[in-house]
């Protein structure tokens, strides 16, 4: 089964927001056996959806659009969808105006006779109800390819997915399985990974396809295998894993499961009883954020300091002036009593403190743009790490908190 996603809006196309739908809708296709063919952006134009829906019907068998489903004169992906199935006809159903009206109810809203737009779609599609908002999904059976509407507000088109679009899908066609596994390294290139592994990659059996995933620092190595009997795949992909380990065994550094890093520090610090603190310089609390876009963080995450300027480092850390004019602001011995002054203020087991120089300029350090130290600091002492990552800014700082959790991790695993 071969998918298209297209996704419907001039914000997406002129940079005003970011096409987070089709990365998950994706990803719960792949889940199910579903191969993602290719994903499309259009303007919310008559004739680009009508010709955007022409072209997926060639190649694929599962067309799912998300976007422009809203009440007002901008929004015509349902009129755009009837005109291309010939259906005039549009039924209203008045259980999506009753459910219309007890949303509006709960924030004390007016019902207002634009509203029950919403409620009429066309005769030739079938209702998919939105519990989340006011826009229903539509589902279409034409010519042997499944058509999917969904609103393009992102948690009420994952609502519609998991709850009504997925179980469609699984009922209606026989599936293979698609398995992922994915290594994560760090301290070598792809380009220098694949030299080692070249041989490994050429003998691997046809149903198993490797990837490369370089990002900030690391790389991933992304064991893809599709076949009808998922027991002969996972045995295929555990052997080629361990072949793989014998051959980069210094740079692998863990194994992606579909959990982010954060995610997978929160599990071993809950695991563990044990609580986390961080002091941010050139990230600017980009640690902390991530950290507590994990779910139940408060149960391992106490808080974050974020001093940017030495006078706050002074001030809230206790980083002596003295000490920063003998060492500089970017420094391992700055950063260590960073790390060990969070951790002692806010009485958490670990701490992770951060200062560098992120660019575009040096500032009144004496270090290179790019330099970074990363402290971590627990009950035995305080160890600081020296990098340099180059250029440009945001690459710096993106670096900089992959390599922080990287470090807490591995202190975290030894215990």
């Amino acid at each position: 089964m071969n998918a298209e996603i297209i996704t419907i809006g001039d914000e997406i196309l002129i940079g005003q927001i970011v096409d987070t739908n089709s990365q998950f809708i994706g990803k719960e296709l792949n889940k199910i056996g579903v191969s993602v063919y290719q994903i499309t952006s259009i303007q919310d134009d008559e004739q680009h959806i009508l010709n955007a829906l022409k072209e997926a019907q060639e190649r694929a068998d599962i067309v799912i659009l998300t976007g422009g489903l809203g009440p007002t004169k901008d929004d015509i992906t349902k009129k755009t969808i009837a005109k291309y199935f010939n259906d005039a006809e549009f039924i209203e159903y008045p259980e999506v105006i009753a459910h219309i009206k007890e949303l509006f109810s709960k924030i004390n809203h007016p019902f207002k006779e634009i509203q029950r737009y919403q409620a009429q779609l066309p005769s030739k599609a079938t209702l998919l109800m939105n519990n989340f908002g006011t826009a229903p999904g539509m589902w279409f059976y034409e010519n042997n390819t499944v058509f999917v509407s969904l609103p393009g507000v992102p948690y009420e088109m994952k609502g519609l997915i998991t709850n009504q679009v997925l179980p469609r899908i699984q009922k209606q066609f026989k599936l293979p399985f698609i398995i992922h596994k994915t290594i994560m390294t760090y301290g070598a290139g792809e380009s220098t990974i694949a030299e080692i592994i070249e041989d490994f990659e050429n003998n691997l059996p046809s149903f198993i396809k490797l990837a490369y995933l370089p990002s900030f620092g690391k790389v991933r190595l992304r064991l893809s295998a599709k076949g009808e009997n998922k027991e002969v795949l996972e045995a295929a992909l555990e052997k080629q894993l361990q072949e793989l380990q014998e051959l980069i065994p210094d740079i692998i550094t863990g194994f992606d499961e579909g959990e982010t890093i954060e995610k997978r520090i929160g599990t071993l610090l809950k695991q563990q009883g044990k609580t986390l603190s961080t002091a941010e310089s050139l990230t600017g609390g980009k640690i902390a954020s991530t950290i507590v876009s994990v779910a139940g963080s408060s149960a391992y995450y106490k808080g974050s300091f974020v001093t940017y300027s030495a006078a706050l480092k002074q001030q809230l850390l206790s980083v002596s002036s003295k000490l920063i004019e003998t060492h500089s602001v970017v420094s391992a011995q700055v950063a260590e009593v960073m790390a060990k002054n969070a951790r002692k203020i806010t009485e958490t087991d670990y701490a992770i403190a951060v200062t560098g120089n992120a660019g575009p300029t040096a500032d009144i350090t004496d270090k290179s743009v790019g330099v970074v130290f990363i402290a971590i600091a627990d009950k035995n002492g305080v160890e600081a790490h020296q990098f340099n990552f180059g250029q440009p800014r945001e690459k710096v700082i993106n670096r900089t908190v992959t390599k922080a959790f990287e470090l807490l991790q591995q202190k975290i695993s030894k215990k």
